[in-house]
């Protein structure tokens, strides 16, 4: 089981995507495991035949533990020396020397400790360990970093794209923006595998193992709560001017073939917040004993999902115009109802938005996410009897609430904060749509 991401220690297996005798080729995804954060679909990096899958189905495995084992010199395999992610048993060749260790890689996410492995050439994209009938060096694993121009790394690194498992079809190997587009291209959604229950005898109660994506909601949730002292506060509002925008931009002609919703606003309304009051944009960091300001907004989406609840985030939200902002939305939910937010899409959020109102409540006091200074509840959008110049007349109303860090934000700042998101948003055009 290849790590998968950094702090994860196991992950669950969902689906096999083959089966013993199938005939596997590099970057060919063999199966899908779901971590404490996401679903990940897990690429073969060698040529072969399945020889065994060690674990079923819904069976949580250890990061470094054998899953599968892959026959690619014809013989019988072999048990591996050391435990690795996935196992190919073949014959490998005398190591090249090098001059200092080279680190062993892994299928996705981040490496693993240094040690003395040593950087011989090899087949772009293969990790192979293992040994075969009389192989001296029985054991022994190799690697080498994939071939990408750098604009195409830091593609590959905001799109969360692990490079070793995208197979290239650039000159001699190298991997190119079109690769690294085809990675994350959404996949057809595997069947969800059962989460096994105990019903009692009396059929008064279910018990569902805590596990997955819910297991890391309920420890990150309690860890914050617990952590930084929560303070919510909340105003209402006269949002009509900004409903009667949500419709005039949707026959703009730059916003043409883009989802346009009150979201897309009030996204855009922090971020012009965040802007005039950039201390709210900030982290504690507990060991250092350092406040951390971000001069960027990764702005985090509360998503309910099948799996849970997620929160993927924006990279640089800060820095995208309207239409741009309204893409990136339109992506992270497609990829998230889909199942297929990658971990590194969840990692570094500075600012979290959840819309409690899609589903008709008028508000909520939002717990932080993790390593964030605040997070802004948004409520339902109703039609109610509101004073507008004098006279009470029928407009719509919502209700926000923010919660933040007490620590970080006190509060005048979180009141100047929350006070201008409603300002932005009762009187939206000139703010809003600036780019």
């Amino acid at each position: 089981m290849p790590d998968v991401g950094e702090g994860l220690t196991e992950a669950e297996i969902l689906s096999w995507y083959v089966k013993p005798g199938d005939t596997v080729t590099d970057g060919q995804v063999v199966c899908e495991v779901e971590t404490a954060k996401a679903a990940v679909e897990l690429p073969i990096p060698f040529d072969g035949t399945v020889h065994e899958l060690r674990f079923p189905e819904g069976t949580t495995v250890d990061v470094g533990e054998v899953i599968i084992s892959v026959n690619v010199g014809g013989d019988a395999p072999a048990e591996p020396a050391a435990p690795a992610a996935l196992v190919a048993e073949a014959p490998v060749a005398e190591p090249v020397p090098s001059e200092s260790p080279v680190r062993e890689p892994v299928l996705v996410g981040y490496g693993v400790t240094e040690g003395p492995t040593r950087r011989r050439p090899r087949r772009q994209g293969a990790v192979v360990t293992g040994a075969g009938e009389g192989d001296p060096e029985a054991g022994t694993t190799w690697s080498a970093r994939p071939l990408a121009k750098p604009p195409v790394r830091k593609l590959a690194k905001d799109l969360g794209v692990d490079l070793t498992s995208v197979t290239p079809t650039g000159p001699e190997g190298v991997i190119t923006r079109d690769d690294v587009h085809r990675a994350v291209a959404p996949a057809a959604p595997a069947t969800a595998v059962p989460v096994p229950v105990v019903v009692s005898a009396d059929a008064r109660e279910t018990r569902v193992p805590i596990k997955g994506v819910r297991k890391a909601t309920a420890a990150a949730m309690v860890g914050s709560a617990f952590t930084a002292p929560h303070v919510t506060e909340f105003v209402t509002f006269d949002i009509t001017r900004t409903m009667k925008l949500v419709e005039e931009l949707k026959s703009d002609k730059d916003m043409a073939g883009l989802r346009v919703n009150p979201l897309l606003l009030i996204a855009k309304a922090v971020l012009v917040a965040v802007k005039r009051n950039p201390d709210v944009n900030a982290a504690w960091d507990e060991a250092a004993q350092e406040i951390v300001r971000k001069h960027y907004v990764n702005l985090g989406i509360a998503a309910a999902t099948p799996r849970g609840l997620i929160v993927p985030n924006i990279k640089d939200a800060h820095a995208q115009a309207l239409p741009e902002l309204s893409r990136s939305l339109s992506e992270l939910v497609a990829t998230a109802r889909e199942g297929k937010t990658t971990p590194a899409a969840m990692q570094g959020g500075t600012f979290t938005i959840t819309n409690v109102g899609v589903f008709g409540v008028d508000t909520g006091t939002p717990i932080l996410n993790p390593g964030e200074s605040a997070i802004l509840a948004v409520g339902a959008i109703k039609l109610q009897p509101w004073v507008h110049k004098g006279k009470v007349k029928p407009r719509q109303v919502t209700t926000l609430a923010l919660s933040f860090d007490h620590r970080l934000v006190d509060g005048e700042l979180g009141s100047t904060f929350l006070a201008d998101i409603a300002a932005i948003l009762e009187q939206p055009k000139r703010l809003v749509t600036r780019g």
